[in-house]
């Protein structure tokens, strides 16, 4: 597990460090730092459900807001469009989309610390 924790950790600050370039830079550059901080703590099994639980419903919320990107996109005719570097300058609905995505990872990955720290707390060990 600390080799899973550690490439999340590594995974999430390099997606912190490219979101210099970013039109919303603080934004994403704290979301993905507050991930990689977790993904630190759970490399020393340190959980905190409440935390991880506010986290991701804040990520829930701002991905209701981005989900109007996402269904353009999908009633688009090009995917592919999502991993072009140009279509996000032409279509605001690729930047949305793709922030969509990231934030689902966050919320993926919280969802998987949540449930270890239930398990966790089911052997009896402490978890605040």
């Amino acid at each position: 597990m600390r080799i899973l924790n550690t490439l999340l950790a590594l995974m999430f600050m390099a997606f912190a460090f490219v979101q210099v370039n970013d039109p919303d830079p603080v934004l994403w550059i704290l979301i993905y730092g507050a991930m990689a901080a977790v993904c630190v703590m759970a490399i020393f099994e340190y959980y905190i459900p409440r935390l991880m639980l506010v986290q991701a419903m804040g990520y829930l919320v701002y991905s209701v807001i981005l989900f109007p990107g996402v269904k353009e996109w999908y009633e688009s005719s090009d995917w592919t469009l999502l991993f072009d570097d140009l279509a996000k300058m032409q279509h605001l609905y690729i930047e949305e989309a793709r922030e969509f995505l990231g934030l689902m990872i966050c919320v993926l990955v919280l969802a998987f610390y949540l449930f270890k720290s239930r398990q966790r707390n089911a052997k009896g060990q402490v978890v605040k």
